[in-house]
């Protein structure tokens, strides 16, 4: 397997959320255990984080009890690739806490450079777009991928659809914001403890980075094969999805 190793980063870390559920998918299991051309959602994210040369830490935040599947699925699919695997807090905000306790040692003695915080969900991130979201944070700060929201519109505290006008923003400016997310890794990881001390939780790891830091994060072209799985036809489309792209160019 081909990496691509840049010389703008030193080292950077990996961390693959997986807290979520099987619901709304249907699945009796967490979804990201379930088969997708070949091995589990969750695997697919490793593939593409090992591709990425400068990765030199990976970490894979898990539920209680999801733990030992989740080491199985890892030792049988990805078997020569060191995934630390921890167990997370209750809410996404606690799990990425928890992930950067975990690696603060090596943050703070300067061993991890950039960090990603990628959804476990998202099966179809590429190794392009976590290398374009490490090399982005390392130059300036940070990086969020998103697209265009396209057809979007709220709903008014009475329970009323409303438009672009009425809520007061064209549809340019709207986006749906994706993963993997980078930042530097101290001032990441400094973000989250004053976070804690204020009891602060975070909707995504950039607003608490946006609350907590002088970061600049840049918005970076996310991919329209990054979808989520969420609903049943959502693994369709990634399996058809990944029968067709050049997994190394990907």
């Amino acid at each position: 397997m081909h990496k691509t190793v840049d010389p703008e980063l030193t080292s950077a870390a990996v961390i693959v959320l997986a807290g979520g559920s099987g619901t709304r998918v249907g699945a009796g299991i967490n979804k990201v255990y379930l088969p997708l051309a070949g091995r589990r959602v969750i695997s697919w994210s490793f593939t593409w984080a090992r591709m990425v040369g400068n990765v030199t830490s990976h970490l894979l935040v898990v539920r209680p009890q999801d733990e030992e599947l989740a080491r199985q699925v890892l030792a049988e699919e990805v078997p020569d690739l060191a995934v630390e695997v921890i167990v997370g807090g209750l809410t996404r905000h606690g799990s990425e806490q928890a992930a950067l306790d975990h690696l603060a040692d090596r943050i703070d003695a300067g061993q991890i450079d950039v960090v990603a915080l990628h959804d476990g969900a998202r099966p179809l991130a590429g190794p392009s777009l976590f290398r374009l979201a490490l090399n982005t944070a390392a130059q300036v700060g940070g990086a969020v991928p998103a697209l265009p929201a396209g057809e979007v519109l709220s709903i008014d505290p009475g329970g009323r659809l409303c438009t672009y006008e009425e809520i007061g923003a064209p549809p340019q400016q709207l986006v749906r914001v994706q993963t993997p997310q980078a930042f530097r890794a101290r001032p990441l990881l400094a973000a989250y403890r004053k976070a804690r001390d204020v009891g602060y939780q975070g909707t995504d790891t950039a607003s608490t980075v946006e609350e907590f830091s002088q970061l600049q994060v840049r918005v970076i072209p996310g991919s329209r094969r990054n979808l989520k799985v969420t609903f049943p036809h959502d693994l369709q489309v990634a399996e058809h999805l990944l029968s067709t792209i050049d997994h190394e160019l990907f």
